[in-house]
């Protein structure tokens, strides 16, 4: 099987524009921002303006969106030095065309992936190529060929990333950098060859299921892959699916299924924390977290609560500013799971001070934590999330249009700390599939670079309309090697979405869209494989 595949230049686009205050008090910058770490943006500020690290404060409180768009921008960089010039404070909001040219976004991508397999199914060899592009000044990979080195057992391997510099903007990261591209070219191969194999495409994968990590080497700290494989075609009807493509109609509409697998790597940064017992029976949690939409403050809160025994009504969690000491951003799908391991370990080191007994003064009782040799001394395995996507589509052969008309996604991410907002976070991504798949496309002008239609009229993306019945859930697969046995969920829910998508829409027309998204004008040039009602085949 060889073929090629494209993914367009997409934005992140959270729903507020970017926006900060700046003001200077006493000597000291003072930055109220929407970010993903103050830590992070603290010292980058600092190394801007030639200031120590204690003359910055950044604190970023409950507002949000950011999809890792959210880090050092020029907004929070012009609010400094306008507040500099001014001795006011000052505050300065993006706007949203602005915010096209100035936040990063996902490179696009070209894809090549080439399998061999034997009569059984079982990978010979896996080729994934992929290349991206930068800008001239700095240079950011899209890392869409990597996805591959974990997920199926092949006995040869090559993966490459290539990038090209352009007189273009520097992407950034962007919701599950290289996983989400990268997912979408090798689950569409994988589906191809299981069609070439006449294979069915779970067998196929549960056929290829590695033991270890297929390149590293190393082991998984948890891998429950399978088990998603099973439940989700438990619960989506797969037994009932004929593998033959088009022979569902209804009407002017063909109907199809697919499925696909995810992967989303789930690491942990050092942070500290501090876990207050006041005297009025309550507790205060301390860390240097960001809830930019995400439920960190809700999961610090249980997560504390849980360990402490307490209900979590006694459990405060203050949080979102760099004075509070050094904490992993939100982003990379590490941060509650960092979060929660530096509170773990100070709520244990509290409760062995409390144990000793005696009353609790006026100001409290602190303990405090940093997770920095806890991490470092971690032995070396693969640590994933891992899920299995199922979708179907109705494609009107009239128009073009594609509808999704349900999803299903079930995941091995560790253990869940709070399973409203972690659906929440996984539907999320589910839906955000369907944009990657169907609509987000950002066009640029071959003569000036510059974008066309930059604006949420001309950048379409998924809305109430588009986002049918999406069903998210979860089989138990807590990490060993993590105090509280998380892993992360909030970006392995995009991952392999928008390959669930593009197969189904194969199974409905028995052609293969290769070049995301799968756009009207796309699927009627394509055409189908389907005769008429009444025309024989």
């Amino acid at each position: 099987m060889d073929a090629e595949y494209t993914t367009p230049e997409e934005h992140h686009n959270p729903m507020e524009p970017h926006a900060a205050t700046a003001h200077w008090d006493g000597g000291r910058l003072e930055v109220l921002d929407s970010n993903q770490g103050t830590t992070y943006v603290a010292g980058e500020l600092a190394q801007i303006f030639s200031l120590d690290a204690e003359s910055v404060r950044v604190r970023s409180e409950h507002v949000g969106g950011g999809f890792g768009s959210k880090t050092v921008r020029p907004h929070q960089v012009a609010a400094a030095m306008a507040a500099t010039v001014l001795d006011r404070p000052v505050r300065v909001v993006m706007t949203r065309r602005q915010m096209f040219s100035t936040i990063g976004y996902r490179s696009p991508t070209a894809q090549r992936v080439r399998l061999g397999a034997d009569a059984s199914g079982r990978l010979r060899a896996l080729d994934h190529r992929s290349e991206c592009v930068t800008s001239t000044v700095h240079e950011f990979i899209e890392r869409s060929a990597t996805v591959g080195r974990v997920m199926y057992d092949a006995e040869a391997h090559h993966t490459s990333d290539r990038v090209v510099r352009l007189d273009v903007p520097t992407p950034t990261f962007m919701r599950a950098p290289g996983e989400a591209p990268g997912s979408f070219a090798l689950e569409c191969a994988l589906d191809e060859l299981a069609e070439a194999s006449g294979i069915d495409p779970i067998a196929l994968r549960v056929r290829n299921e590695p033991d270890r990590g297929p390149v590293s080497g190393l082991p998984f700290s948890s891998r429950n892959l399978v088990a998603c494989y099973e439940e989700g075609a438990r619960r989506f009807g797969w037994a009932d699916r004929d593998p033959r493509p088009g022979l569902r109609r209804e009407g002017r509409w063909l109907l199809g299924t697919g499925m696909a697998a995810a992967s989303f790597h789930s690491g942990a940064g050092p942070s500290t924390a501090g876990v207050t017992a006041e005297a009025d029976g309550t507790f205060t949690v301390r860390i240097n977290a960001a809830d930019i939409g995400t439920g960190a403050r809700t999961g610090i809160a249980l997560v504390a609560a849980d360990a402490l025994a307490v209900d979590p009504d006694r459990v405060r969690v203050v949080m979102a500013d760099s004075d509070l000491g050094p904490a992993m951003i939100a982003g990379g799908s590490m941060g509650m799971r960092s979060w929660a391991w530096a509170v773990s370990i100070a709520v244990r080191e509290l409760r062995e001070r409390l144990a000793l007994g005696g009353d609790i003064p006026p100001e409290g009782i602190t303990a405090r934590s940093d997770t920095s040799e806890a991490i470092g001394a971690l032995s070396k395995k693969e640590r994933h999330s891992f899920g299995a996507q199922f979708a179907e589509v109705a494609v009107d052969v009239t128009s073009g249009e594609v509808r999704v008309r349900r999803m299903l996604g079930i995941f091995a991410a560790g253990r869940i700390v709070n399973p409203l907002t972690a659906r929440n976070q996984l539907v999320g991504g589910m839906t955000w599939g369907i944009s990657m798949a169907l609509h987000e496309e950002a066009v640029r002008d071959r003569a000036s670079g510059g974008h066309v239609g930059p604006d949420l009229a001309g950048y379409h993306f998924a809305a109430n309309a588009d986002v049918p019945l999406i069903e998210a859930d979860w089989v138990d697969d807590p990490d060993p090697d993590d105090p509280v046995g998380i892993k992360g969920v909030g970006e392995v829910g995009i991952v392999g979405a928008a390959a669930a998508i593009a197969n189904a829409v194969w199974h409905a027309t028995g052609v293969r869209h290769r070049n995301l998204p799968i756009r009207p004008d796309r699927v009627l040039s394509a055409g189908t494989s389907v005769p008429e009602p009444g025309h024989g085949g």
